[in-house]
């Protein structure tokens, strides 16, 4: 069964079922993005038709939303990781540029539906979009579901890993791969979550007892915790992706 693929803006009424299906895959602290808090309200508005759903049953079983910017294809000229790109695409939206680029922000599928096939499909939804609307191609700042396991391995040395069949190791990667998408590189700093201790201490459920860097659940890097200042720090590294 295929399911019926909607926009937010479409079925404003499912908005409630949306985040009750979607966000709890997520840690919390990514919620505590303050570059992402202050923009993805402007992001929805000015790119609602890439904030798409899935609905199975008339009920929500995966989501992905994007943006679109202004990229020439190389490497270098990357945007600075999620924030960047999400800055660059409202930035640019509001300055009337023309965009050539999707950027896949992010994508979520329920938890029992997780392993069906989801995650590919909705790719494949934003690809089909981003070519409907006359965009060249998409990228992506890939989270790989796996990296949290390892948050002492660079990104670089995460990309490089594969199983012995020759595929990638991480499940969101080799989703990419499979639709022909290619690994670009890292993109430090991505994401940078700040937080007094107290914060940080609700966000991940444990203690930091002193200044220190640290493993937290969910995390795909250390976390930096300044007991002095009262003050921690998240700097994700995620894995810049091309579809072409």
């Amino acid at each position: 069964m295929h399911p019926q693929v909607i926009t937010t803006s479409e079925r404003p009424d499912l908005d409630e079922q949306g985040k009750a299906a979607l966000l709890p895959g997520w840690p919390e602290f990514i919620f505590h993005d303050q570059v992402s808090a202050g923009l993805i309200g402007r992001a929805a508005e000015y790119f609602p038709q890439f904030d798409v759903r899935f609905l199975e049953n008339g009920e929500i079983v995966a989501g992905a939303w994007a943006v679109a910017l202004r990229w020439d294809g190389t490497p270098g000229s990357l945007p600075g990781g999620y924030d960047g790109a999400l800055s660059g695409a409202v930035t640019e939206h509001e300055r009337a540029v023309p965009p050539d680029t999707l950027c896949a922000m992010a994508a979520a599928v329920r938890k029992d539906r997780q392993g069906a096939g989801l995650g590919g499909r909705l790719l494949a939804a934003l690809r089909a979009r981003a070519a409907a609307a006359g965009l060249e191609r998409m990228i992506a700042p890939v989270r790989p579901v796996l990296k949290s396991r390892y948050p002492l391995a660079s990104m670089a040395d995460f990309a490089r890993w594969t199983r012995a069949d020759g595929e990638h190791l991480d499940p969101w990667i080799r989703t990419h791969q499979r639709l022909g998408a290619t690994i670009l590189g890292p993109a430090p700093r991505s994401m940078l979550v700040d937080g007094t201790v107290a914060e940080w201490q609700d966000w991940a459920g444990m203690a930091f007892p002193q200044t220190g860097r640290y493993v937290v659940p969910g995390a795909l890097d250390l976390v930096e915790i300044d007991a002095e200042r009262d003050h921690g720090r998240y700097a994700e590294t995620n894995l810049w992706m091309r579809h072409a």
